[in-house]
């Protein structure tokens, strides 16, 4: 399926990217970030040097790292089993040499097993290649992350952290879906994901709009993007989002941090507290109480309690650590009396 392109940008420094790709909290590709990173140039060499490069910064004893396997008949994508009580792949142990040396022996493969490393820390991984390659748009306490694999596809899913990627070998496609379709994705398990997250059960390769029709609504918003070495993508918190590696052997690094303050509490809790305590009650209940959120939580009018004395506030106001405390004790008796 074919979906609209993604804007782009090149040339782009730190204050630019802060001042004007943030602030539109909207997703840009970001051409030739990392055109200079002397991993981005020994991948363009030859995939043995690329590999030979990573190589480089392996530390010799090192423990295995987790990594997840499927079947060729997958096809390389890691998702759930027919009947979505299961997922279709193993997860494991392995060194990472033997791993990038299995990368390159299955290269010529017509059909391989599916393999990925997902999201492991570089400075732990592969120590020294985080000062030769850094990320010009984020301060150095963004500790970056690599995934490696071959021709393998992640389901569209959202994260819970804004998100700079860049592709250091083989190419990426990205698919891209706004935070308000979600009706429009037909998101599977809350409990049981691939990765974490919940995933669209939509495949936006080949999408079964005969099962899933609403999700012409959400591809007529798509954007999409293909990534080459050395190409980064800025993804705002929350965007629906498709990955397809598209070479036998892949690497990409990535950059999550989140703007919230150090004190909130995490949203997805909130989301299960509700489904037990408000997805069940009757309609003009849950009405009532959607006026409610609207008001005291997304604030679509401002601040509720601007007409209280500050002092009078309470829960309303400030939420410091003595606030955050009372409401945790609150809720800690609450759960208790369940």
């Amino acid at each position: 399926m074919t979906y609209a392109p993604l804007p782009e940008v090149d040339r782009i420094d730190r204050s630019l990217f802060e001042t004007e790709i943030r602030s539109a909290t909207r997703p840009v590709v970001l051409r030739g970030i990392a055109r200079d990173w002397p991993a981005v140039h020994a991948a363009r060499g030859s995939v043995d040097g690329g590999i030979a490069y990573l190589k480089r910064f392996d530390r010799p004893n090192a423990e295995p790292v987790s990594a997840i396997l499927g079947e060729p008949t997958i096809d390389g994508r890691f998702f759930y089993t027919p009947d979505v009580t299961g997922l279709n792949f193993v997860r494991g142990q392995t060194p990472i040499a033997p791993f990038l040396d299995r990368l390159l022996r299955d290269r010529g493969h017509d059909r391989p097993y599916a393999m990925a490393i997902q999201s492991l820390p570089l400075p732990q991984l592969l120590p020294g290649f985080a000062e030769e390659n850094s990320c010009p748009l984020l301060p150095p306490s963004v500790v970056p992350r690599i995934w490696l694999g071959n021709a393998i596809r992640v389901a569209t899913h959202y994260d819970l952290m804004a998100n700079i990627g860049i592709v250091v070998m083989g190419r990426r496609r990205f698919t891209l879906f706004p935070p308000d379709q979600i009706a429009n994705l037909y998101m599977g398990p809350l409990e049981l994901t691939p990765a974490g997250t919940p995933v669209s059960m939509v495949d936006p390769d080949a999408p079964d709009l005969d099962r899933f029709p609403l999700f012409a609504k959400a591809a007529a918003v798509a954007q999409s993007a293909t990534l080459e070495p050395g190409d980064g993508i800025y993804i705002p918190f929350h965007w629906w989002h498709a990955v397809r590696s598209l070479e036998p052997v892949n690497a990409f690094v990535n950059y999550w941090w989140n703007a919230a303050p150090p004190s909130a509490a995490n949203p997805y809790d909130a989301l299960l507290h509700a489904l037990v305590a408000i997805a069940a009650l009757p309609d003009d209940q849950r009405a009532a109480y959607r006026a409610m959120f609207d008001h005291l939580i997304f604030r679509p009018d401002g601040d509720p309690a601007a007409h209280l004395p500050d002092e009078a506030r309470g829960v309303l106001g400030r939420i410091d650590p003595p606030t955050v405390a009372r409401i945790r004790a609150t809720l800690l008796d609450a759960i208790g009396r369940w």
